[in-house]
């Protein structure tokens, strides 16, 4: 990937402390980027000095500076040559306040720039406001890039849609359109029945491995019989071999009652471990709780929670979260099998996840008038055992328990939710607004 670092200025400013600058901000994006960075050799005080940058790289992600001020056809230059590239317009702090020469008035350029900016239309680009010591520009800069990662990753492989969504679980139903337009990806669909015919068709053989890699990760399946852990066996290697086949990355598939029903056994634990290889799955076939996973597990570098709100706790200041059987087994502290608490046919998850001292809930869904909008909140999770039969999380939330929870039902929000281990929030903030996505910060 390209990250683009553009300075723009006039030479009649303070050159000598802007060139400090610019060796400073240069070194900042190698810093976090490395060879992905791409710098120029000089300060471009000229527009054909921007003009001969902008014709020899071909960004992902743009940080347009104003190292000194520079007037609004600089901006528009960038934006012609790369309408649609994301981008986050970087300030620097006036250095020196002494009654003298004012040596940059780079925030003058910035309001030339955004002004600009919204006069063609570009109107989901970022903006920070430091020096390039600035932790908090750092970490902004370096949030804007994650969020480039995760939709270039997003828009390079294929969600699935496995089977129908169960009657009343619409919430989570998926048009090819809306996967193509906002999350610029594409929606492959396939009946639940070929995934489960193709299982059906397998020599255990075959599926050896699978069923080893399960039984060195968790335990408790010596008391699920031999026929349901063969049957996860078959199904973990039909899933494998849809997905590879496909570049499937993101999964929402349909469970029960098929797979009670149909097939014998439960894909719970399936879908589980999915998740732990980097396919981001969800049960009851939600399929924007799955993109959800996708982006929340690849801002958070790891496997997410995916799960229902159940129960709150206002003393506790906690909401606790649940599924019947689904979770990434990496997220327990001891991963456990056990069976489903109301068809009591396993293999499927059944334990307390793992405390940590920062998380972040989160859920991509939609409003009445079918516009996106995003759920977002900052909290920890507690170290506890299982709550109930299932996977759960303990979030103590950074808002009121009480107070998110009146409000989210009183939205209107979807019945299910992720949660990420790690404080990602300004991640999801940026990504969103790339999106075009408003978020709801509990």
């Amino acid at each position: 990937m390209q990250f683009a670092y553009i300075p723009i200025g006039v030479p009649t400013f303070d050159l000598e402390v802007a060139g400090d600058q610019f060796e400073k901000s240069c070194t900042l994006m190698r810093d976090c980027f490395g060879s992905e960075a791409v710098c120029p050799d000089k300060m471009l005080l000229s527009i054909a000095d921007l003009k001969a940058f902008l014709s020899k790289i071909n960004p992902d992600l743009i940080v347009l500076q104003n190292i000194t001020f520079a007037n609004s056809a600089y901006c528009s230059e960038v934006v012609s040559a790369f309408p649609e590239k994301p981008l986050l317009l970087w300030t620097l702090k006036e250095p020196v306040i002494d009654g003298k020469r004012l040596r940059l008035n780079s925030l003058t350029g910035a309001y030339s720039a955004a002004n600009v900016m919204k006069s063609l239309g570009k109107d989901n680009f970022g903006y920070v406001f430091g020096s390039p010591e600035s932790d908090e520009v750092r970490s902004i800069i370096v949030s804007n890039a994650k969020a480039v990662r995760t939709l270039c990753e997003l828009s390079e492989c294929r969600v699935a849609a496995i089977g129908t969504t169960p009657e009343g679980f619409g919430f989570g139903r998926a048009l090819d359109s809306d996967i193509q337009r906002v999350f610029r990806s594409r929606l492959v669909s396939v009946e639940l029945r070929e995934i489960l015919d193709k299982a059906k068709s397998y020599d255990i053989s075959e599926c050896s491995d699978y069923l080893k890699d399960f039984c060195s990760t968790c335990c408790g399946y010596e008391d699920i019989p031999k026929s349901n852990m063969e049957g996860y066996a078959r199904l973990m290697k039909a899933y494998v071999d849809f997905c590879t086949q496909n570049n499937v990355k993101v999964i929402g598939s349909r469970c029960w009652p098929d797979l009670f029903t149909q097939f014998g056994t439960p894909n719970c634990a399936v879908l589980s471990m999915l998740n732990d290889m980097g396919i981001s799955s969800a049960c009851e076939s939600d399929m924007y709780g799955a993109i959800s996973m996708f982006i929340a597990s690849r801002l958070s570098g790891g496997s997410v929670f995916f799960g229902d709100p159940v129960s709150m706790d206002e003393d506790e200041n906690t909401v606790t979260y649940w599924h019947c059987g689904m979770c990434a087994p990496s997220l327990a502290s001891k991963p456990t099998i056990g069976v489903h608490p109301n068809r009591k046919i396993g293999p499927v998850m059944d334990f307390g996840c793992k405390g940590s001292s920062a998380v972040t809930v989160f859920r991509l869904g939609r409003d009445a008038n079918g516009s996106f909008r995003a759920f977002v909140a900052g909290g920890q999770a507690l170290d506890k055992p299982k709550q109930f039969i299932g996977a759960s999380v303990v979030v103590r939330t950074d808002f009121s328990a009480r107070d998110l929870v009146y409000d989210s039902v009183s939205d209107g929000w979807e019945p299910h939710f992720v949660v990420a281990y790690g404080d990602i929030v300004q991640d999801l903030e940026v990504l969103c607004r790339l999106l075009g996505i408003p978020v709801s910060r509990f």
